[in-house]
Protein backbone atom coordinates (compact mmCIF):
# COMPACT_ATOMS: atom_id res chain seq x y z
CA UNK A 1 0.00 0.00 0.00
CA UNK A 2 1.49 3.52 -0.76
CA UNK A 3 -0.21 6.72 1.20
CA UNK A 4 0.08 10.22 -0.23
CA UNK A 5 -0.55 12.81 1.92
CA UNK A 6 -2.22 16.59 0.85
CA UNK A 7 -3.41 19.16 2.63
CA UNK A 8 -7.05 21.04 2.14
CA UNK A 9 -6.56 23.97 4.60
CA UNK A 10 -6.47 22.34 7.94
CA UNK A 11 -7.56 19.13 6.49
CA UNK A 12 -5.17 16.09 5.65
CA UNK A 13 -6.21 14.29 3.00
CA UNK A 14 -4.62 10.34 2.78
CA UNK A 15 -4.82 9.07 -0.39
CA UNK A 16 -4.56 4.84 0.21
CA UNK A 17 -3.69 3.06 -2.96
CA UNK A 18 -3.65 -1.32 -2.50
CA UNK A 19 -4.79 -3.18 0.30
CA UNK A 20 -5.20 -2.33 3.44
CA UNK A 21 -4.33 -6.30 4.86
CA UNK A 22 -2.50 -7.37 7.38
CA UNK A 23 1.35 -6.80 7.54
CA UNK A 24 1.54 -3.93 4.59
CA UNK A 25 -1.38 -1.52 4.14
CA UNK A 26 -2.15 -1.60 7.85
CA UNK A 27 1.23 -0.72 9.50
CA UNK A 28 1.71 1.88 6.83
CA UNK A 29 -1.55 3.67 7.87
CA UNK A 30 -1.13 2.95 11.66
CA UNK A 31 2.18 4.63 11.40
CA UNK A 32 1.07 7.72 8.72
CA UNK A 33 -1.86 8.13 11.53
CA UNK A 34 0.16 8.60 14.25
CA UNK A 35 2.98 10.68 13.13
CA UNK A 36 0.67 12.96 11.61
CA UNK A 37 -1.50 13.08 15.61
CA UNK A 38 2.20 13.61 16.84
CA UNK A 39 2.40 16.93 14.47
CA UNK A 40 -0.64 18.35 16.37
CA UNK A 41 -3.17 17.02 12.76
CA UNK A 42 -6.30 16.01 13.77
CA UNK A 43 -8.35 16.24 10.85
CA UNK A 44 -8.44 13.37 8.17
CA UNK A 45 -10.28 12.47 5.46
CA UNK A 46 -8.60 8.44 3.87
CA UNK A 47 -9.40 8.14 -0.05
CA UNK A 48 -10.22 4.72 -0.64
CA UNK A 49 -10.67 4.90 -4.23
CA UNK A 50 -7.88 2.94 -5.14
CA UNK A 51 -8.90 0.23 -2.25
CA UNK A 52 -9.53 -2.58 -3.69
CA UNK A 53 -9.48 -4.54 -0.59
CA UNK A 54 -9.69 -4.34 2.98
CA UNK A 55 -9.24 -7.31 5.58
CA UNK A 56 -10.40 -7.89 9.85
CA UNK A 57 -6.66 -6.48 10.49
CA UNK A 58 -7.32 -3.31 8.26
CA UNK A 59 -10.79 -2.82 9.46
CA UNK A 60 -9.10 -2.72 12.94
CA UNK A 61 -6.91 -0.30 12.05
CA UNK A 62 -9.48 2.21 10.69
CA UNK A 63 -10.79 1.22 14.04
CA UNK A 64 -7.80 1.86 15.96
CA UNK A 65 -6.89 5.34 13.72
CA UNK A 66 -10.50 7.02 14.12
CA UNK A 67 -10.41 5.94 18.25
CA UNK A 68 -6.83 7.70 18.01
CA UNK A 69 -8.05 10.95 16.40
CA UNK A 70 -10.80 11.20 18.42
CA UNK A 71 -8.80 11.01 21.90
CA UNK A 72 -6.98 14.51 20.87
CA UNK A 73 -10.71 15.89 19.83
CA UNK A 74 -9.91 15.30 15.87
CA UNK A 75 -12.48 13.19 13.27
CA UNK A 76 -11.35 10.95 10.17
CA UNK A 77 -14.17 11.14 7.23
CA UNK A 78 -13.93 7.83 4.56
CA UNK A 79 -14.00 9.19 0.96
CA UNK A 80 -14.90 7.17 -2.22
CA UNK A 81 -15.41 3.71 -0.59
CA UNK A 82 -16.03 1.11 -3.00
CA UNK A 83 -18.84 -0.92 -2.45
CA UNK A 84 -16.54 -3.83 -0.77
CA UNK A 85 -16.13 -1.78 1.53
CA UNK A 86 -19.23 -0.15 2.24
CA UNK A 87 -20.19 -3.84 2.86
CA UNK A 88 -17.96 -4.77 5.09
CA UNK A 89 -18.41 -1.80 7.17
CA UNK A 90 -22.18 -2.42 7.27
CA UNK A 91 -21.64 -6.73 8.38
CA UNK A 92 -19.27 -5.52 10.75
CA UNK A 93 -22.16 -2.85 11.99
CA UNK A 94 -19.45 -0.19 11.58
CA UNK A 95 -21.31 2.13 8.85
CA UNK A 96 -22.48 4.98 12.06
CA UNK A 97 -18.58 4.74 13.55
CA UNK A 98 -17.61 6.70 10.01
CA UNK A 99 -18.74 10.02 8.07
CA UNK A 100 -18.72 9.04 4.30
CA UNK A 101 -18.72 10.99 1.73
CA UNK A 102 -18.63 10.45 -2.23
CA UNK A 103 -17.50 13.93 -3.10
CA UNK A 104 -14.26 15.37 -1.95
CA UNK A 105 -15.29 19.20 -1.66
CA UNK A 106 -18.39 17.63 0.62
CA UNK A 107 -15.90 15.70 2.99
CA UNK A 108 -13.35 18.76 3.39
CA UNK A 109 -16.56 21.04 4.04
CA UNK A 110 -17.96 19.08 6.36
CA UNK A 111 -15.09 19.97 9.08
CA UNK A 112 -15.29 23.63 8.08
CA UNK A 113 -19.42 23.28 9.42
CA UNK A 114 -18.42 21.08 12.64
CA UNK A 115 -15.92 24.08 13.59
CA UNK A 116 -18.73 26.76 12.79
CA UNK A 117 -21.21 24.72 15.13
CA UNK A 118 -19.17 24.58 17.89
CA UNK A 119 -17.99 28.95 17.58
CA UNK A 120 -19.95 30.72 20.16
CA UNK A 121 -22.46 32.92 18.56
CA UNK A 122 -20.96 36.71 18.25
CA UNK A 123 -23.55 37.93 21.10
CA UNK A 124 -22.12 35.41 23.39
CA UNK A 125 -18.56 36.00 22.52
CA UNK A 126 -18.77 39.79 22.89
CA UNK A 127 -20.06 38.86 26.31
Amino acid sequence: MTIQERPAGAVIILDLKGKLVLGDGEVRLKDKIHSLVFQGRSQFILNLADVPFVDSSGLGTLCAAITTVRNVGGEIKLLNMTKRIHDLLAIAKLSTAFDTYDSEDDAVNSFSSAVRVSEPPSALAAS
